[in-house]
């Protein structure tokens, strides 16, 4: 019987964790120059071995947007507060950075596989009245990550937490969120349903693939956007904004992009129309938008094989395009990704750790952002019943 057990970090430990633990302000433009007021500058370090360049922040003073009266005095609280952070083994790491941000401990579960792949989880301190919030992406392997995440919810409700707020930096099975053709299952409602089944009140989701899987859910749903993370690093590059042109990869994406293009300088925007033959398998038939000698800036929510956007990367560069940059929240990399993201095609491949990126998917071209500050803080302000929106105005 294979075990994991997990330790609650020290809280004051610099080396517990490879990503930047300062905060992403939004960025703002003048002079056809990019640059983030008030922030500090990002220095990139060194390829080494082919890992990712990873954003080194000289400077740990927080930005206005993610303070919070709570966190000025999360220390001084931890032995009198109510409130417990767990982590699956799906992405430990991002875990333990948001306890840091926080200023607390990680609880410590006990997590084992048994012989027959059976998964059993015991909470090692007490829960009781508690508001718990539990951090566990249903990334590859979905099925065992939520499998996991519902034992978790359940262990919870028996040990009479108080609340419990499933964190899901990535949701599994949102694509499958509509019916395209008879005869399907709607996977994401079902998912939707077993979370809210297993007794969690609340869910904390980044980047959903669509705004209508919140629906799916019978509990309350906050929708953290990781958009001010990845716009903060574009801001350190010092693009001119004249030269900028935000690309959606599908029509699907529209909207995404806009978004996107209007907190950066108001960017013009194009459009890579596509017809899909099948699941995983994409073919580009035409650019709508002008990208000529211009800095590319491809935006989606996730990357899985990186069919899409390798061919919409190659359209842009017939269309004349001086450089494509990738930027998406969810890293899903399913084969032959990495293959297609490392042919050369990307200046720059930027994504966050809502999943954790195995070494050996590793390419120079790729930077990984944290959004663990952004999702500690939002943790904070569900916790205090405090505005959760207004993080991204």
């Amino acid at each position: 019987m294979a075990s994991l057990l997990l330790p609650a970090p020290n809280p004051s430990s610099s080396s517990s964790s490879l990503f930047s633990r300062s905060s992403f302000p939004l960025p703002t433009f003048t002079h056809g120059r990019t640059f983030a007021p008030n922030a500090v500058k990002c220095e990139l370090t060194e390829p080494v071995n082919g890992k990712p360049f990873v954003p080194v922040l000289n400077d740990q003073i927080l930005p206005k947007f993610l303070q919070s009266k709570r966190l000025e005095n999360a220390v001084n609280k931890n032995s009198n507060n109510k409130i417990k952070i767990f982590s699956g083994t799906a992405n430990s790491a991002l875990s333990q950075e948001i306890a840091w941000y926080m200023g607390l401990n990680l609880g410590g579960v006990n997590i084992k596989r048994f012989a027959d792949g059976e998964i059993y989880v015991q909470l090692q301190e007490s829960v009781r009245g508690c508001d718990v919030y539990l951090v566990q992406p249903t990334c590859p392997p979905a099925n065992e990550n939520l499998m996991e995440l519902l034992v978790m919810i359940d262990a919870c409700r028996r040990a009479s937490a108080k609340n419990i707020t499933a964190v899901l930096p990535y949701f599994g099975y949102a694509r499958a969120d509509r019916k395209t053709q008879g005869r399907e299952s709607i996977a994401a409602k079902l998912v939707a349903n077993l979370i809210t089944e297993s007794g969690a009140d609340r869910v904390l989701a980044c980047d959903l693939h669509s705004g209508q899987s919140m629906g799916y859910f019978d509990i309350p749903v906050d929708h953290v956007y990781c958009q001010p993370v990845i716009l903060d690093y574009l801001a350190s590059k010092k693009i001119c904004s004249s030269d900028l042109v935000v690309v959606s990869p599908d029509v699907g994406g529209v909207a995404r992009a806009r978004a996107f293009a209007k907190k950066l300088s108001d960017a013009p925007l194009a459009i890579v129309d596509k017809r899909r033959q099948g699941h995983n398998i994409a073919e580009v038939m035409n650019l709508i938008g002008d990208v000529k000698g211009k800095v590319a800036v491809m935006v989606d929510d996730m990357i899985d094989t990186a069919g899409t956007i390798a061919k919409g990367a190659a359209l842009l560069h017939e269309e004349g395009a001086r450089e494509v940059y990738a930027c998406c929240t969810h890293a899903v990399f399913s084969p032959p990704a990495i293959e297609r993201l490392s042919s050369g095609l990307f200046q720059e491949v930027i994504i966050t750790n809502t999943i954790p990126v195995m070494e050996k998917n590793y390419f120079p071209q790729l930077t990984v952002l944290s959004v663990a500050n952004l999702l500690g803080e939002t943790i904070w302000r569900v916790h205090d019943d405090s505005s959760v929106s207004s993080i991204f105005q």
